[in-house]
């Protein structure tokens, strides 16, 4: 193998793990996402910043579409590159079909292969090629099944974050100006323990899904950045309660509230030394605008 074959193998083998990668970090490990996904969801949310109506929302899903089309993308050319080198002669070809030994002959044994169509019109002869067209079919179906496990995570995970801008904005509605003064302690206590822990929920989702935290809302009734500041009332008034276990529950809304603030500081840049500011920016960034102008900081 002269070094013409030898840079694109290594250029495949390159591709190929930036692609396991990618995939293994934003799907399998807990806290984490990969550098290509993360970018391309980034620039997306960068892009949809600058757009007004209805084009801003759906932002976040075309950005979806764009990071399986980048791992895909990312597998079929690099083992196209692995295949490159040994065309024709690792290859056996069915009767009619012309010999070729160029980038698109190899892309389409690799898309071929990837999707596990597998037209038979092109064989490795090669054992190690055999084996590595084999390795590519399996690699194709797990990124099948990956890609639609991701979609189906995902939604779940938005669903929670909007259930619980409902419950807030259900309780301000419900309470009235005096909030939770208004119920019996006991009741409101409960209520608050409960609205803590789907705060913790929250909190856990941006960290395991961090792309939802790029979904924009529609509707202003389900928004979280809208509605998060209400729930920091919420503590204050239980906290200044002379129930004790309504206060016992103020203080636990404000621990997980003071979570979600950690989260959104340290995994999406929101600047600010309290929880306030941090959900102050996290609204201002979901509103495109900061007072008027356009916001510098960027999650």
């Amino acid at each position: 193998m002269d070094f013409e074959d030898t840079l694109w193998t290594v250029l495949g083998a390159g591709l190929v793990l930036l692609m396991l990668v990618d995939v293994f970090r934003t799907l399998l490990y807990p806290h984490g996402s990969g550098p290509v996904g993360r970018a391309i969801m980034r620039g997306f949310w960068l892009v949809s910043r600058k757009l007004r109506g209805r084009g801003s929302f759906i932002a976040a899903p075309l950005a979806m579409a764009a990071v399986i089309g980048a791992w895909a993308g990312l597998a079929a050319i690099g083992w196209a590159l692995l295949y490159l080198p040994h065309l024709t002669d690792g290859f056996v070809y069915g009767a009619g079909v012309p010999l070729r030994a160029d980038f698109a002959e190899a892309l389409y044994i690799s898309l071929v292969t990837l999707s596990t169509v597998g037209f038979g019109d092109i064989v490795a002869t090669h054992s190690l090629l055999r084996l590595v067209v084999a390795l590519q079919a399996v690699t194709g179906f797990g990124l099948l099944t990956a890609t639609v496990t991701w979609i189906l995570q995902m939604y779940p995970a938005l669903n929670r974050r909007r259930a619980l801008a409902h419950e807030l904005n259900l309780f301000r509605e419900a309470a009235g100006p005096a909030g939770v003064l208004s119920l019996e302690p006991r009741h409101a206590a409960g209520l608050l323990e409960s609205m803590a822990g789907n705060v913790a929920l929250v909190s856990i989702d941006l960290l395991a899904f961090h792309e939802t935290y790029y979904f924009r809302e529609v509707e202003q009734r389900g928004s979280l950045p809208a509605t998060v500041a209400y729930a920091q009332e919420l503590a204050s008034q239980a906290q200044r309660s002379d129930n004790p276990e309504l206060q016992f529950a103020g203080r636990m809304l404000r621990a997980a509230l003071d979570g979600l603030a950690d989260v959104l500081r340290g995994k999406f840049g929101h600047s600010g030394t309290t929880s306030s500011d941090v959900f102050d920016s996290y609204e201002l960034h979901h509103r495109h605008l900061r007072h008027g102008k356009p916001d510098a900081n960027q999650p």
